[in-house]
């Protein structure tokens, strides 16, 4: 109970900050932001649930996967390390958007086979995700690394109340993000392929 209740008051912080605007503030200023976010999420509300709480009543218990790519962000955005290049990013949207693709529609009742099954004896699943991390080393995608490496060894140590692996790799938020995020890319190169097109016919 103590492990969840950690990781409710930290996934509200990650994810708040992740989206609070911090302009030009400066590192001690945004440490600032980070602690009062956090503090935040402690306040009790009328009821007795906090605010960490309620989110966690929406969202329920983040993946690991997810807690890490927020922690790495947040991070990031307190200026100890350099944002995360767009290649990094988009060959995570890739993969969580095709791990989406493999779960949630098997688990909506699309299709004859109940891929959510396979993380309950998940051989196959630790396998794929070994291999996979294999590749983010190769393409020397630490972030990727990181993330695939903690959602393993948390299942192992069973840290979360799920016996699924599923739910160490992936959770809604993530999914969605994933999507969402991989075609606005698509829809940028797009547009930005067809005005260079278009530029070139003007200059012809």
């Amino acid at each position: 109970m103590i492990v969840l209740g950690l990781q409710a008051y930290i996934s509200f912080a990650l994810i708040v900050f992740a989206l609070v605007p911090l302009g030009r503030l400066s590192m001690a200023g945004r440490a600032m932001v980070f602690l009062i976010v956090l503090a935040l999420g402690i306040v009790p509300l009328p009821g007795g649930l906090s605010l960490a709480g309620y989110l966690r009543g929406f969202t329920d218990d983040l993946a690991i996967t997810t807690l890490v790519w927020l922690a790495a962000a947040a991070i990031a955005r307190l200026g100890y390390l350099p944002a995360w290049p767009l290649a990094t990013r988009r060959q995570l949207w890739i993969g969580f958007a095709l791990a989406a693709l493999v779960l949630y529609p098997a688990a909506l009742g699309i299709g004859m086979i109940d891929t959510y099954r396979w993380g309950f004896v998940p051989r196959g699943l630790i396998v794929a995700a070994g291999l996979l991390t294999l590749l983010l080393v190769l393409l020397r995608n630490g972030l990727g690394v990181s993330m695939l490496i903690a959602a393993t060894a948390a299942f192992i140590l069973d840290l979360k109340p799920s016996d699924n692996f599923w739910d160490y790799l992936l959770d809604p938020i993530l999914a969605i993000y994933a999507i969402v995020a991989l075609a606005r890319d698509l829809i940028i190169r797009l547009r930005r392929r067809r005005s260079n097109g278009s530029a070139m016919v003007a200059r012809n």
